[in-house]
């Protein structure tokens, strides 16, 4: 190039600035390299905070940089991984600040299907390192799920086949999550619609779903790669609701298969692990049903044998009570004659008896002696239990004492006079308030009322007690008052009837005085 041209004939050469040169080489190869595809291993990969991914592509002479813009590289539909071997499409620029040249990329596609597979067993390796695929963390299935969660294209084939067969066998309320089953929006589609499952609440006014489907038809590996990448992955082993992966056909594997609680081969077996068979759930009932009986009346015929064995070794009743009927007829006959003699033997015992006047006289006696002894013990009893109550009064004495009541007295006063200072201050300084409401109200009802239009030159004609609003009521009149700005004027010969004063209300106060309210 003549830029570039070294002129040797002698010290007039032109004297470049290196930012001529780096705009001279950034034309050329701009120029020459517009659009290429380059093929080649990823090396180290940088993700900054700014969105931009930068990474290198290799092979076994040479390296390239390579950068994926912060707008470019989240539509790209593979994303750059150490040891990837790809093919990337993009422009050849130069960075003039580091003087190097880079590949600004624009598409990313894996260089064949080897490479696919070589980074799908790297990164299950990662993930299962993680423990993401381990056995103790998968959740049984529920028997029968109340609401199903499908995460599926809404136009395909998959979620007929899985309706048709939900319907088939047990009829379940189906909630659909629309999504892409590949491509770029694949991935972010299907993890958004597990987390968004997983973030409806018990009870709510979305029904949360007792079971999740996530499904798609076969494909190639491009096609199932969406359910490979790492977001659905840890999706659906975060997931708390149990979740069935049911994508591609039944030699299909796809990382979500491993990640999640269990795998069915096709959509439809999906839909047969999801929900039993209604009609084999009636048979088995009805079985149950049977048995049931059938065991309840083997036990009673079998409890009724044994009674009837245990009671045949039981004597009759007849011979049981024989002997206690004969006993009762025997002393029921001696019972009149053993009467008769004790009645007579207690008439001879009352008539030996000698009841005397002496005899009660010492009775009584008796009695009167005891009670004296009575007497004479009570009254020093009394004395020791008067003395013993009045030693405890006088320690209650001793512990009541004026000086808590004072305090409380003093207490409840001090309280009072708090009161009366804060309703005092308040009624203070509520009071200007008020009057000047009233004194608002007051120039209110003077601008309102007529007397403020007698102000502006009108004047009030009035006839007896009613006021003359037209000319003939004017000359019907004996006599008339006429009401001015500054006084009356009485018109004619004939009595005036004086305006009685307006009747004071009960509620206001008496002339003179005021109210604090």
């Amino acid at each position: 190039m003549d830029l570039l041209e070294d002129d040797t004939t002698g010290g007039n050469a032109h004297d470049y600035t290196v930012a001529e040169i780096a705009g001279a080489v950034k034309k050329v190869i701009e120029g020459e390299f517009g659009q290429v595809r380059v093929r080649g291993e990823i090396g180290r990969v940088s993700r900054p905070a700014s969105g931009h991914v930068y990474f290198a592509m290799k092979d076994d002479r040479a390296v390239l940089d390579a950068v994926a813009w912060k707008g470019q590289a989240a539509r790209l539909s593979v994303m750059p991984e150490e040891g990837m071997e790809v093919v990337a499409t993009g422009r050849m620029t130069t960075f003039p600040g580091n003087s190097k040249y880079q590949l600004v990329v624009e598409e990313l596609a894996v260089a064949g299907a080897g490479a696919l597979m070589a980074m799908l067993e790297k990164r299950k390796a990662a993930l299962a390192a993680e423990g993401l695929f381990a056995a103790e963390r998968k959740k049984p299935l529920p028997f029968l799920p109340e609401v199903v969660g499908v995460v599926t294209s809404p136009s395909g084939a998959v979620i007929r086949d899985i309706l048709h067969r939900l319907r088939d066998r047990f009829p379940r309320k189906v909630l659909i999550w629309p999504v892409a089953v590949q491509g770029e929006k694949c991935a972010p589609e299907v993890a958004a619609a597990i987390n968004g499952f997983n973030a409806l609440e018990p009870g709510g006014a979305i029904p949360r779903p007792d079971l999740l489907i996530v499904a798609r038809g076969g494909g190639s590996i491009e096609d199932l790669w969406g359910f490979n990448e790492e977001a659905v992955v840890r999706a659906a082993a975060a997931s708390d609701i149990p979740l069935i992966s049911a994508v591609g056909h039944e030699t299909d594997t796809t990382l979500i298969d491993h990640a999640a609680d269990r795998r069915a081969p096709t959509p439809t077996a999906a839909a047969e692990m999801a929900v039993p068979v209604r009609a084999d759930l009636l048979a088995w009932v009805a079985e149950q049903e049977a048995r049931l009986a059938r065991a309840a009346a083997q036990a009673t015929g079998q409890r009724r044998q044994r009674l009837r064995d245990v009671s045949r070794a039981l004597p009759r009743a007849d011979a049981l009570i024989s002997t206690p009927r004969q006993r009762l007829d025997f002393w029921g006959e001696k019972l009149p004659a053993a009467l008769r003699a004790r009645t007579a033997k207690a008439r001879v015992h009352l008539a030996e008896t000698p009841f005397r006047p002496d005899v009660l006289r010492n009775y009584l006696v008796n009695r009167h002696r005891r009670v004296g002894e009575w007497s004479d013990r009570l009254g020093p009893a009394l004395d020791r239990l008067a003395r013993d109550q009045r030693r405890g009064f006088d320690k209650l004495a001793a512990r009541l004492t004026p000086t808590p009541v004072a305090a409380g007295i003093a207490r409840q006063r001090g309280q009072v006079d708090q009161l009366w200072a804060r309703f005092t201050r308040a009624a203070s300084a509520q009071a200007p308030a008020w009057r000047r409401r009233l004194d608002a109200l007051d120039r209110l009802r003077q601008t309102l009322g007529y007397e403020a239009t007698l102000e502006r030159g009108y004047a009030v004609v009035r006839a007896a007690d009613n006021v003359v609003t037209t000319k003939a009521e004017a000359a019907k009149a004996d006599a008339l008052e006429i009401q001015f700005r500054d006084g009356r004027l009485k018109v004619g010969t004939g009595a005036v009837a004086p305006r009685p004063k307006p009747a004071r209300k009960p509620s206001d106060p008496p002339e003179g005085q005021g109210s604090l309210f």
